[in-house]
């Protein structure tokens, strides 16, 4: 991958982050749009796939979906 693509997606990245108390996280629904899922039923294979390989290489498995709801609400979901 050429460099200025990785810089590109690092800064992306980087602006999508948000933080409370400490912890820096990202919404499920922006790292949908910013890995270029359109939907978001695909994106959570993706998720899926992603919390096996952690069980496999025994590495912590849970994973936290901020998902937006309105522009005021959020709901976590935490998938084990």
């Amino acid at each position: 991958m050429k460099n200025e693509i990785i810089l590109k997606l690092h800064s992306n990245f980087e602006s999508a982050v948000n933080q409370s108390e400490g912890i820096e996280f990202w919404f499920a629904r922006d790292l949908q749009i910013l890995l270029g899922y359109n939907e978001w039923r695909n994106f959570l294979r993706v998720v899926d796939k992603a919390k096996i390989a952690c069980v496999n290489a025994k590495q912590d498995t849970h994973v936290i979906l901020l998902l937006k709801m309105g522009t005021h609400a959020k709901m976590k979901l935490l998938l084990q």
